[in-house]
């Protein structure tokens, strides 16, 4: 057997799991100024008066504030003069008052209103000039964004603005997002050792959700892939559950959040002897994972680390491109508020990784109809070059580093 797979059960794990959430600390109010002070510098460098934040992680990334979309106007405008304002519900000011970490004021509409006609109002009122140039985040629905557009405002798309701040993290959130997936990469050993002949994966799901909660993580797993057997060799799973047998390949790929950031971690494994196929596609990548992060140096385009992952899989006979047997999708994706975010390590992205951007390195390895392997770990760029924030998986025999 696999080293660290199996031999124990879901009530023995949980009974060994504690809370780390005591070890991480959350965002702080003079983070949130900072950033409130960075966007409005590049707002007014790029002609911007205002910006509108619809409920998505930008609005906590920028004011703290916790919003889930739905079809009532929920957000802010930050002024690029200092003014932040929130918008929201008549009846539901107060709730939102309590979410409120940075002072603003708040304009309110009614059930019957037109919410973007608020925003459109607010917006000019902040304005410096008769004709507000308005950036609104690129995550707002069509419904709201369609009527900006209509206004008399002039609208921009926020994207590249909300990104040249989010893309690169601080100290603070490499912490978080360290600790975030130090304790998924601890509920991966703890899962892996409850497995057994016959499990179902929805039992694996559902202890994955509890041991997550246990281990201080803001709520239940954000997403929690798991498969067994041939179902493997589909990135996103299948749409029907697997019993475990001898000789499986195991696919985990799971996370959740920690004061809002994502952790997300993947290990591949068998349940068993390997094979002799299955060794030589685990091996190629953890080869394509290793290469895609030498790849990953300061200055080097974010296209680079998928051309290394994908050289070393086409060299051994597989592919091209996103062909399969072979990789058919990107190595990585950009992570923090969001589990995928900018910057996107894929073919065509010439941005140059810089020192704080935080990404997956996952070349998957997809042979339909036999099985996947999938090995997924998160860098940084450091000041000196990439960083792991948990460390590949060893070998096949001992994937989960005991």
């Amino acid at each position: 057997m696999t080293n660290g797979i199996g031999g124990s059960s879901t009530q023995q794990e949980l009974a060994l799991l504690t809370s780390r959430r005591s070890q991480a600390t959350p965002i702080t109010l003079d983070e949130y100024l900072a950033r409130l002070d960075h966007v409005r510098r590049l707002m007014r460098a790029a002609d911007i008066d205002a910006l509108y934040l619809d409920a998505t992680t930008s609005l906590r990334y920028f004011t703290g504030m916790t919003c889930y979309p739905s079809e009532r106007l929920h957000g802010a405008i930050i002024s690029s003069c200092g003014e932040l304002v929130y918008l929201c519900p008549a009846f539901e000011e107060q709730k939102a008052r309590t979410e409120m970490v940075v002072d603003g004021e708040f304009v309110v509409w009614e059930e019957h209103e037109d919410p973007t006609a608020a925003v459109a109002a607010a917006a000019t009122k902040l304005a410096p000039r008769p004709r507000c140039r308005l950036a609104i985040d690129h995550q707002t629905p069509y419904f709201t964004a369609s009527r900006l557009l209509q206004s008399k405002l002039a609208v921009v798309n926020a994207e590249d603005l909300i990104a040249q701040c989010r893309r690169i993290k601080s100290a603070h959130e490499l912490a978080l997002l360290a600790q975030a997936k130090a304790i998924t990469l601890q509920v991966h050993r703890a899962a892996a050792r409850i497995l057994c002949d016959g499990i179902d994966t929805r039992d694996v799901q559902a202890f994955v959700d509890d041991a997550h909660i246990a281990c201080g993580m803001d709520g239940r797993s954000t997403f929690k892939i798991v498969l067994f057997g041939e179902p493997t060799a589909y990135p996103h799973g299948v749409p029907y559950t697997q019993n475990l047998k001898p000789g499986d390949m195991v696919l985990i790929d799971i996370g959740a959040t920690l004061h809002g950031y994502n952790s997300d971690i993947t290990r591949s494994y068998v349940f068993g002897e390997p094979s002799a196929r299955q060794r030589e596609i685990w091996e190629l990548e953890r080869e394509a994972q290793l290469a895609a992060f030498e790849a990953a140096q300061i200055g080097a385009p974010c296209s680079a680390p998928d051309l290394a992952a994908r050289r070393v899989i086409e060299a051994a006979g597989l592919g091209p491109g996103y062909q399969v047997p072979g990789l058919p999708h990107r190595t990585g994706h950009g992570v923090g508020l969001d589990v995928h975010e900018n910057p996107y390590i894929v073919k065509g992205n010439d941005l140059p990784l810089a020192p704080g951007m935080c990404f997956s390195i996952e070349p998957m390895i997809c042979s339909y109809g036999e099985f996947g392997v999938r090995l997924e770990d998160h860098a940084y760029i450091g000041d000196d070059g990439p960083r792991w924030f948990t460390e590949p998986s060893q070998s096949i025999d001992n994937p989960l580093n005991l």
